[in-house]
Order: structure tokens, then sequence, then C-alpha cells
């Protein structure tokens, strides 16, 4: 990748390039402990292997963005962003029992695999993916204590790490409280703040501004633009968990569904839903999956609702909100011209 110029396809071959190695040695290094682990190491390579690489590529740039140069050390030091949102994906699919991600098993199906013959499988095997996930948060740290910077650059961004455990945590843990409850837009949209948009875009711009020495007007500047960038990045998830296609998102359509999960997609149909419609909607969420015919029903109904083209409206608003503080932060030209590339990238997109 030149210095200068944003080739996502090299960058991402770079973070890739060094998740698979680090990973694998890790994953060997734990095998070694017994054979019968043998299973669980692989799940941790499988775990770390997918990804568009998005939040290294937030924290390249948020270094980048100070007027630091190109770094093999800071790309190390990126990629273990990836490692915490691996992790937080296998606990997020714990949480919401999802068979599917990136279009195969997840880590507690796998390994659900590795126990057939035994019983209680099906706990055995959520166990172990919990336990994976807790590993790849812990080789998280690791990663970025041994990237190569010097320790005063990784001095000033450890605070921001605890920051970002605390935050993704209470995200999870308030989308679990809140699942149930009456659908709520406000409630919705803080989940999404805390769950998704923080460890998603702005504390990874954060941490890479830190390693660099960002200065206070950098740095808010990169949450002004981040949050409400992240904030839109989910709101499109949310749109393609249910109108997307299961072949590009590698998810089921019906996951949030059967969940019950508080986004602002169902909060957005419930809010001008009248008795009978909630009384539909409520009939729909929260069960088994609802299958073909419960799916059409549900989209069906937020469609004559409006809630896709009012959740479309607030994507808008707040990409264009990241991309006016994004102008006026006077970074230079190519630091400004990938961030705004990332920001079309996370939000306009079909998986």
């Amino acid at each position: 990748m030149a210095p200068d110029r944003w080739e996502p396809a090299d960058f991402k071959a770079r973070v890739d390039d060094v998740l698979r190695r680090f990973v694998a040695q890790e994953a060997e290094r734990f095998a070694a402990v017994d054979p019968a682990l043998r299973p669980v190491a692989d799940q941790l390579e499988a775990s770390a292997a997918d990804g568009k690489r998005m939040r290294a590529a937030f924290c390249y740039w948020g270094w980048r963005a100070v007027g630091q140069p190109d770094d093999e050390s800071l790309v190390r030091a990126a990629a273990s962003m990836e490692l915490v949102h691996a992790a937080a994906v296998v606990h997020d699919d714990l949480i919401d029992d999802s068979p599917l991600r990136h279009g195969r098993p997840t880590a507690q199906v796998a390994l659900r695999g590795a126990l057939r013959h035994r019983t209680r499988s099906v706990a055995a095997g959520r166990s172990l993916a919990m336990l994976v996930g807790d590993l790849l948060m812990g080789l998280a740290g690791q990663l970025f204590a041994t990237s190569g910077l010097p320790a005063a650059y990784l001095t000033r961004a450890r605070p921001l790490w605890a920051a970002l455990a605390r935050e993704l945590i209470a995200g999870e843990c308030l989308e679990i409280l809140r699942t149930g409850a009456p659908p709520d837009t406000a409630d919705s949209l803080k989940v999404i703040r805390y769950k998704t948009a923080k460890y998603t875009v702005e504390q990874p711009l954060l941490i890479g501004g830190a390693l660099a020495g960002a200065g206070e007007r950098i740095r808010e500047g990169f949450s002004a633009y981040g949050l409400p960038l992240g904030e839109a990045f989910q709101l499109r998830d949310d749109l393609l968990g249910l109108f997307g296609s299961p072949e590009r998102t590698g998810k089921a359509n019906t996951d949030d569904l059967r969940g019950n999960r508080p986004t602002a997609l169902v909060a957005e149909t419930w809010r001008v839903a009248d008795a009978a419609e909630r009384r539909q909607l409520r009939a729909l969420l929260g069960g088994r999956a609802p299958g073909t015919d419960g799916l059409h029903a549900v989209r069906e109904l937020m469609c004559r609702l409006g809630a896709p083209e009012r959740v479309e409206n607030m994507i808008t608003v707040r990409v264009e909100e990241a991309l006016g503080v994004l102008a006026g932060l006077g970074l230079p030209a190519p630091a400004r011209s990938a961030l705004t590339s990332l920001a079309r990238s996370v939000t306009v997109r079909v998986s």
C-alpha cells in the first residue's frame, strides 16, 4: 500500500496476515497443553479469520491523521482491534443463540460437534465458545502490547482500552436487560451507541490518535465523527439483518425477531403502530423462528408503517453529521480522503 493512498484491499491483506500468523502461533501454544484442546484451538483461528477489518482501518487512520507515517508496528496494534471484535462476535452469538455467522456455524455450534458423543453437548459447546471469546479478548491485549510500538506510546492509549471493554460490555448488558421490554427508539439508540458504535469507530480512532499523540481538538473531532458514524453502521446492520440477503450477510433474517432484540427498526415500527398492529408485532417477536410467513408479515408491517424509511433517514443524518465534522478538522489530505471513503463503505453496504 502506498503510504499516502488508501487501498482497502491491500490494508485488509496486511491485517489478515498479522492476525493469521499471531493467532496460529497462539493456537498452537494452546493446543500443546493437551491434544484434546485441538478443536478449541481450531475454533480460535476460525473466529479470527473473517472480517472487513474496518476497526483496524479506523485505528490506522487515527494514527495517520495526526501526521504519523505508515508503520508495521502500528498495523499490528491496529489488528488487535479485530480480535476485540472477534471476541464480541463469539459472545454476541452466544447471547443471541445464533446458529450462523459468515454463512458458517457459530462457535458454539461448531464446538458442539467435538462433543457429539457426550451428553449435554449443547451446554458444553456453549461453555467452550464462551472461553474462546474470553481468550480472544486476552489475545487482543497481548497483540497490542507486543506490537513493537514504543512503551510510551502504548501507555498513552492504555486508559482507552479500559473504556473500550467497559462500554462494549455495558452495551451488551443493556441489550439483554431491555430485551422483551416495550420497544423504545431512544433506548435502542443507546444500546447501539455502547454495544457497537463506540468500539467500531470511535474507540479505534481514539486509540490510533492516542498512540500518535493527538491533541484535544483532534480527539474531540474523532468522537464527534466516530459516534454518529458507528451508530449509522449498526442501523444499517439492523436493516440488513431483516431485509438483506442471507447469502450476502451470512446470517439468518429471523435472528433479530427470534431474539426479540431491541433494535431501532422494531422500535420505530412499534412507535407508530396502533393497538392491533402492536398485538401482531408482539405475537411475532421472541418466539421460535417465525418462518417465511412470519418474516413476510413483519416486513410487510414495517414497510406499511414506514419504519425502514425512517431508519434510512437516521443513517443519512448520521453520515452527514460525521462527514461535516471531518471536513472541519483540517486533517492531512490522505487521512481525510480515507476517512471519507470509510464513512461511505461502512454504511452503504450489502453485508
